[in-house]
């Protein structure tokens, strides 16, 4: 079933991470990404019919906004014993093969989706140089079987935050599917 992202009030700080990439266990830190002007962290997982829809075009997106200062990082939060297919060696298989060009990082404990607020894969979030809200929201408005994914919702942000203005104030909830919560893990 398909749920709607929270929609973090915008000006929000950036919470704190360290999390073990999937490829490699290092761990990635919020703190480890504070040179970049613009930090795009996007919850994904393996599984998701809506995240297969536009894992490709991300990989391209993520590239090109890179190349002009963004940082991006993904995180899974998905319970792994309940979704394999969402474990780590399985999101590092998806990383190799779709060539998502950020550190792809592995929330095991949930604590950090949940201080994201994040509802859905995927789920994106758009932080300034301070590190404040200033998006949130879908990459665009397709959907599987519904359009080729553009990424123009999270491109616009993007490059408004880079140019130091100000997103589109219109910012639409990001469609997916819901993460899946461990039942052990408090709410």
């Amino acid at each position: 079933m398909a749920v709607s992202s929270t929609m973090l009030p915008l000006g929000t700080p950036a919470p704190d991470f360290a999390l073990p990439e999937v490829t490699d266990d290092a761990t990635v830190s919020l703190d480890g990404l504070s040179d970049a002007p613009v930090l795009v962290v996007v919850f994904l997982s393996r599984h998701c019919p809506y995240v297969k829809h536009l894992e490709a075009r991300l990989a391209t997106v993520a590239t090109d906004l890179q190349q002009q200062g963004a940082a991006f990082v993904g995180i899974c939060a998905n319970d792994a014993e309940a979704y394999p297919d969402d474990a780590p060696a399985m999101l590092a298989e998806q990383k190799r093969t779709v060539g998502l060009p950020f550190p792809y990082l592995h929330d095991a404990s949930q604590a950090v989706a949940r201080a994201y607020g994040a509802a859905c894969t995927p789920d994106f979030f758009v932080f300034d140089r301070d590190r404040r809200l200033a998006y949130r929201g879908q990459f665009d408005a397709s959907r599987p079987g519904q359009g080729e994914p553009s990424g123009q919702d999270l491109v616009a942000a993007v490059q408004a935050v880079l140019a130091g203005e100000q997103p589109p104030a219109d910012q639409r909830p990001s469609i997916g599917c819901s993460i899946k919560w461990r039942h052990d893990t408090p709410a």
